[in-house]
């Protein structure tokens, strides 16, 4: 019987609507990650980074010479928005790594977001170190004689 509720009868209300807000709150946050990643990456785009005025430049660089591991960040996101794989790795390889690697942790996160399953990520202290591990040897092997490869 069209618009009649199915309370009235005993029923319960169809669960389409209720699941569909929930999958929607659920998904809210990485949702907003997304926008706020997509916006930086197209400014980034759009402003060019090679020329000079448009961004503050890496204070760490400016006063001491050294080349931190964010170092090209900028200028490899904007080589890797306008397809230049190649110059994105040469700018900066880890961040040129890190930017795939970001959207496998997002699709995931979406993924047990949908199905409603916890969206944390346990890393142990193993893992925390090993980041911190290699962030410290790209640092230091950017501002050897031999690492000029690496660098930005």
């Amino acid at each position: 019987m069209p618009g009649v509720n199915p309370e009235s009868f005993g029923g319960t209300p169809p669960r389409t609507d209720v699941r569909a807000g929930a999958v929607l709150r659920r998904t809210a946050v990485p949702a907003g990650v997304l926008a706020a990643v997509v916006a930086a990456f197209a400014y980034v785009g759009a402003v060019d980074p090679n020329e000079p005025g448009h961004y503050p430049a890496c204070p760490l660089l400016r006063f001491t010479g050294v080349y931190c591991p964010g170092c090209g960040g900028l200028r490899s996101a904007h080589a890797f928005v306008h397809g230049d794989l190649l110059t994105a790795l040469q700018d900066n390889g880890l961040a040129a790594v890190g930017y795939p690697l970001f959207a496998l942790v997002w699709i995931l996160w979406t993924v047990r977001a949908v199905r409603g399953r916890p969206s944390r990520i346990d890393l142990g202290p193993v893992h925390l170190w090993s980041l911190g591990a290699l962030l410290l040897i790209f640092t230091v092997v950017r501002n050897l004689p031999f690492g000029g490869w690496l660098h930005p």
